[in-house]
């Protein structure tokens, strides 16, 4: 009878056991704790970013055309200027000297001329009459009232003064070419001389001033020349920006921007793209095993906002910024991007430490942008507290949210974390307890 009371005991503790063992309070694994948020419709915008510097849209830069010494500055650096307005000069006394001799010359010439058209005048005088001389002597020579000596001097006289002005007139000609000549070096010594007093060519600001009073500076004739300075229209603003090779096909003319300037960080402007770059532009990153190639391309934003009927604007030149292009806009079913995952995908991190980590979430939008990988979520079922791997088609994502066009329903529990949860702990089917975000990732955090 002893036997038989131990051998019931013992059968029911095992039936007990097992009873536990199969509710998963002992022997089981933990049940894994979650997040959830409802599916519902969000407008989702979808943004590239690139950084880069700000600059004046019109900004001419100014050199000098001729070599010398600064003898006059008019402007300082942040002068507004008018076109037409002087700005500085260059020594003339070499110039000058040499716009004079050319005019002497050009005066001498005239004077030349003048002598030749004289002469000319003469020499058709003489013409005249040697060549009446001659007729008469062609007929008292036939009346043989002279000599035939007498008749070869009026012949040789008239024949001399016939050369003598078809000569006096190629010597008015030619004076009148070399008068032309040395008009036209008088012109281009006026200008050399003109060159060396420098007016603004346009309205704007004086933004970089490169010279001082006394400087020498070498002119665009040689070679580049020495930059005096620059004027800027400083009301009209724009950002220039490197866009990586990937994103550069979802930019477009016309696109509206957010631009944030480190020097006002807590203020962001509006913009939008006016320009985007044909070509690429090729930059070396060195890295501990070889240097690699990141193809860029230039665009410029233009901001929009703060400017408008003003001559200075609150921005300087070469301030940084970074800017958000919206490339595309939608409206329609969206879920927290960390809920999406691949059968590909591979733990990045404990969502907790991991929140507002950059890199994991570039690394997570590329693989949701490789529309040849299957996508899935976890639907919780509040009433079964199990969740369901469903399998989704996505559209265009932030920085937050991601669009869903198939696969789940507005309403529906999604399981948005932990994010290690998500990617390696959950399977189709799985038992979970549903916590706040606040309590998980606190709990998380004392462990």
């Amino acid at each position: 009878m002893k036997l038989k009371h131990i051998l019931i005991t013992v059968g029911v503790i095992l039936v007990i056991l097992i009873g536990l063992k199969l509710a998963g309070v002992i022997g089981g694994n933990k049940t894994e704790k979650v997040t959830t948020e409802k599916a519902s419709d969000k407008t989702v915008v979808e943004t590239v970013t690139a950084s880069g510097k700000i600059q004046p849209e019109t900004e001419v830069k100014l050199s000098s055309e001729v070599s010398g010494e600064v003898v006059e500055l008019k402007v300082k650096e942040g002068d507004i200027v008018k076109a037409g307005q002087l700005l500085c000069k260059v020594r003339p006394d070499v110039l000058q000297s040499g716009y004079e001799r050319t005019v002497a010359t050009f005066n001498a010439q005239k004077a030349s001329v003048a002598g030749a058209q004289q002469q000319l005048i003469q020499n058709q005088a003489n013409f005249v009459n040697a060549e009446a001389t001659y007729k008469r002597n062609v007929e008292l020579f036939a009346k043989k009232v002279i000599s035939a000596s007498e008749f070869d001097a009026a012949k040789a006289a008239y024949l001399t003064a016939k050369a003598t002005l078809a000569s006096a007139k190629e010597n008015v000609t030619g004076a009148k070419f070399t008068l032309e000549q040395t008009g036209a070096n008088v012109k281009e010594a006026g200008a050399n001389l003109a060159k060396t007093t420098i007016y603004a060519p346009v309205d704007g600001v004086v933004s970089k001033l490169s010279i001082e009073l006394g400087d020498r500076i070498l002119g665009t004739s040689q070679m580049a020349g020495t930059e005096i300075m620059r004027i800027s229209n400083l009301s009209s603003m724009e950002v220039n920006v490197d866009v990586n090779e990937n994103d550069i096909t979802r930019v477009k003319v016309g696109d509206k921007s957010s631009i944030e300037v480190d020097a006002f960080s807590d203020k962001k402007f509006r913009g939008v793209v006016t320009e985007i770059a044909s070509s690429s532009t090729a930059v070396g990153t060195t890295t501990s095993t070889s240097v690699d190639q990141v193809t860029n391309f230039s665009v410029k934003i233009r901001i929009t906002e703060e400017l408008a009927g003003k001559q200075q604007s609150i921005f300087r030149p070469g301030m940084s910024a970074t800017v958000d292009i919206e490339s595309e806009s939608l409206t329609g079913l969206a879920i927290p991007i960390q809920s999406v995952f691949t059968d590909n995908g591979s733990k990045t991190g404990d969502d907790a430490k991991n929140q507002g980590n950059q890199e994991n979430t570039d690394k997570q939008k590329s693989k949701l942008n490789d529309k040849t990988i299957k996508q899935y979520v976890y639907v919780y079922d509040a009433s079964t507290k199990k969740v369901k791997k469903v399998e989704v088609t996505t559209g265009i994502q932030n920085d937050q949210f991601i669009i869903v066009k198939t696969g789940i329903k507005a309403g529906q529990e999604i399981v948005t974390g932990p994010y290690s949860a998500i990617q390696n702990k959950l399977k189709d089917g799985l038992v979970v307890e549903k916590t706040s975000k606040d309590q998980l990732f606190s709990k998380d955090a004392k462990k």
